[in-house]
């Protein structure tokens, strides 16, 4: 029986050690921002702050270039996936923003004024001139082009509360209350998992970082299970990956770490 214990706590042991991920730690610097957006393989930082979206950038430093637009509310979310074609979504007044490197206005998606009309709660990019976008009234995803005006792929409609889209050229994930959708370029269903109380998502390189409460776990491309990143104590308001650097934002500081 003393054998049979140990051999069940040694396998109990390799299961926990196998369901956890420890990153190493690089630094932690000090950061002021409302929100801090992303930062990318060049060292440009997005940030967010009193709704005036920055790009800082390595290569030119002392200065920030800026965008607001204020008669459209508050930033809702931005997405930089794309550097040439920035999006930057004002769910208040319905409307997408669309912005070169520069932070130019490049083209401007009120959805209120295109036909048919489209309600739109969330937004992430896709390829060429196109966005990703979850129709609160159809209840459908949907990939528009914003240059045509029209649908290149759309989703049979889904239930339940959605929670957060990230996408890249490829491939669109779409979190709700109960599961997890993954969908190709085409609209098609690749994968449908259960949610076991995520309620955000950061994608790289086809992997997923996913928040519940105040922890992060770690879900490798082509996997169903989700791995727990150990972490310190930390505040995790803002997260993201740029390659295999995770970038953790507390509201003071901003901490990086090496995921293996």
């Amino acid at each position: 029986m003393k054998h049979l214990y140990y051999i069940i706590t040694f396998f109990s042991l390799s299961i926990v050690l196998q369901d956890s991920i420890e990153p190493t730690f690089i630094e932690k610097t000090e950061f002021t921002a409302d929100t801090l957006v992303s930062i990318n393989d060049f060292n440009t930082t997005f940030y967010i702050v009193e709704n005036i979206l920055f790009k800082k950038s390595e290569e030119v430093k002392g200065i920030d270039i800026g965008y607001n637009n204020f008669q459209l509310g508050s930033i809702t979310s931005v997405n930089t996936f794309n550097p040439l074609k920035i999006n930057v979504f004002y769910k208040d007044f319905n409307t997408v923003v669309v912005l070169d490197n520069r932070l130019a206005e490049i083209f401007k998606v009120d959805f209120n004024a295109v036909q048919p009309y489209k309600n739109v709660t969330h937004v992430s990019t896709g390829f060429d001139n196109t966005l990703w976008v979850f129709n609160q009234d159809t209840q459908d995803l949907e990939l528009y082009d914003y240059k045509t005006n029209a649908a290149r792929a759309k989703t049979l409609p889904i239930n339940g509360s959605v929670l957060d889209l990230k996408s890249n050229y490829n491939t669109c994930w779409l979190l709700t209350k109960d599961y997890l959708y993954v969908y190709n370029y085409f609209g098609s269903l690749l994968k449908k998992m259960d949610n076991d109380g995520y309620t955000q998502i950061v994608e790289n390189n086809g992997n997923l970082i996913l928040k519940k409460d105040n922890e992060l776990f770690y879900l490798k491309d082509g996997t169903e299970t989700p791995n727990t990143i150990k972490l310190p104590n930390l505040l995790i308001n803002q997260f993201f990956v740029t390659n295999e650097t995770l970038y953790i934002y507390d509201g003071k500081f901003l901490h990086k770490f090496k995921i293996n």
